[in-house]
């Protein structure tokens, strides 16, 4: 009879297989299995470690101020490099409008510079950023015009940054919205007085939104002495004036509702004083009419409002076409924007206003990208209270050190670049017309002078014996006749009834417009200049 043996219950092949797989797992660790829970949790303390070093790494305030100075010395190094100052066609007019303001010490009231506007009121809105380039150009030449716009450039950055480090407390986070905020909206317009309203417009909303979080309106009190300034810079201080009216009717509906009993779970609750934001929304009012045009600013606001034609014509007055990187990380963070206020248990309406509105103003022209960006990321950025052990805002000798970082490595950009008066003649010349009008200047034909739009502001400075037919100050021309002019620039068969052409004496014009090759077989000029960028008529 056949008897199987069993060891403990185990036949005694399974036991002998059994045996020699554990020989095998003690002979090679690669089959041993019982540590795997310790190799795990020892992998994960490792991954611990790791991100606790990472995260002291992080709190290094030398790294903090390198990446800093790193983002700064790149927007200054771009700006440099590619002498974005002085590619404006616009800023010219409001170099020349500085000029006129330093050498008769009055601001303009009538067209100046132009023959076909000379009688139309003007208000020169930006008169205070005029002045101060006029004189960064007086001082310091070309060198130091230019130099004034990568300052202008700089100074938004900073402010920037500024706003969204007191926001959510964080230096990192900060700085990374600050990147693509920068990236975003900074370079899509070229150095002009509307740098400034960014940087302002940026200081407010930090202010109400500090006042909000807090309670207390006290902080609030420095937007009068703040609009003192706006009005007297840029035109789009009304943005700013528009966000503090909005910040107050807010705040009294809410108040309003909650006196008849309306208090939604949901919505958050006013905490600030009626009586005392109403104070300050008249306080900012009153400061617009402080300087030398008082009331007049309004009726400019009023004629720009009904102006449409400069919309279909300038480029960074339409709206998005979403063929770059910019108008898609634009869309990116109004989404972002959106995301951080519906995530939050109370819904902020003052918020939520302000940025179906700044959505629906910036993506109908590029120019004004700026509004929505700063409010996207001071929204993203304001998501959530600063942390008990927030990063420490910048203090004076960390300023310093930035500052001197930042200047040595303008100066090694500017050495290597060309940044200087010679290479900045040569960026102006490929950009507009210099050799031409130095040949009219030359030879000074007879009037008057028929031009393009684009090169208007250019001519306004370097050809200040020729009245312009038109500039940059589409507002005093209106939209008729700037219509007219951008249609015969065109080769539009109404070129020929043209008044300002019939009348003209000299024309100079883009050699690669339509309206240039017309008049070379038009017998009512001869071509007398012709160089690769510009071709200058007169008539027969």
């Amino acid at each position: 009879m056949y008897v199987r043996k069993v060891e403990k219950g185990i036949p005694k092949k399974e036991s002998q297989r059994r045996s020699k797989n554990d020989e095998r797992t003690d002979s090679n660790p690669q089959f041993q299995t019982e540590p795997r829970f310790e190799n795990r949790a020892t992998e994960e303390l490792g991954i611990m470690s790791v991100f606790e070093e990472l995260r002291g790494l992080l709190r290094l305030r030398g790294l903090q101020l390198l990446a800093l100075c790193c983002w700064l010395t790149a927007l200054a190094a771009l700006s440099i490099a590619y002498k974005l100052p002085v590619r404006d066609p616009d800023i010219w007019w409001h170099l020349k409008t500085g000029d006129w303001i330093v050498a008769h010490h009055v601001v303009p009231s009538v067209g100046i510079f132009s023959r076909t506007a000379g009688t139309h009121a003007w208000v020169a809105y930006s008169w205070l950023y005029e002045v101060l380039l006029s004189c960064a150009y007086a001082w310091f030449g070309l060198v130091g015009f230019a130099l004034f716009g990568v300052l202008v450039t700089l100074f938004v950055a900073v402010i920037l940054f500024w706003m969204l480090h007191r926001l959510c407390g964080q230096f990192w986070i900060a700085w990374l919205l600050a990147v693509i905020a920068s990236y975003s909206f900074l370079f899509s317009l070229l150095p002009r007085p509307v740098f400034v309203s960014m940087a302002f417009f940026a200081v407010e909303i930090t202010f109400l939104l500090e006042a909000q979080r807090t309670g207390s309106i006290r902080r609030l009190w420095w937007l009068p002495l703040l609009f003192v300034l706006w009005a007297n810079i840029h035109i789009q201080f009304v943005y700013g004036l528009l966000v503090v009216g909005l910040f107050f009717g807010v705040n009294l509906v809410e108040r309003v509702a909650s006196w008849r009993g309306f208090e939604p779970d949901f919505i958050q609750p006013p905490k600030l004083p009626l009586s005392g934001l109403m104070g300050m929304v008249l306080a900012c009012f009153a400061a617009t009419f402080v300087g030398p045009y008082t009331y007049r600013l309004y009726y400019v606001l009023a004629d720009l409002s009904q102006s449409h034609v400069p919309y279909s014509m300038i480029l960074e007055m339409q709206a998005f076409r979403f063929n770059s990187l910019r108008d898609y990380l634009v869309l990116l963070l109004t989404m972002a924007a959106f995301f951080a206020l519906g995530w939050r248990s109370k819904l902020d309406l003052f918020k939520l206003s302000l940025l179906i509105i700044a959505s629906f103003i910036a993506f109908r022209t590029v120019r004004d990208a700026w509004f929505l960006c700063i409010c996207a990321t001071a929204f993203v950025a304001d998501f959530r209270p600063p942390e008990d052990l927030p990063t420490p805002m910048l203090k004076v000798p960390e300023l310093a050190a930035v500052a001197t970082v930042l200047v040595i490595s303008m100066l090694l950009f500017a050495r290597n670049t060309g940044f200087d008066t010679r290479n900045l003649d040569r960026t102006i010349s490929r950009e507009f017309p210099v050799n031409a009008v130095n040949f009219v200047r030359r030879n000074l034909p007879a009037g008057p002078l028929y031009n393009n739009l684009d090169w208007g502001g250019f001519l306004v400075w370097y050809l200040p014996q020729y009245p312009v037919a038109i500039d940059g100050r589409t507002n005093i021309y209106g939209d008729e006749m700037v219509q007219l002019m951008y249609n015969s620039s065109r080769g539009d068969e109404s070129y020929t009834s043209d008044p300002y052409l019939n009348h003209a004496g000299l024309v100079l014009l883009p050699k690669k417009t339509p309206l240039a090759a017309l008049l070379t077989v038009d017998p009512r000029f001869r071509l007398v200049y012709d160089d690769e960028l510009a071709v200058v008529f007169v008539r027969n």
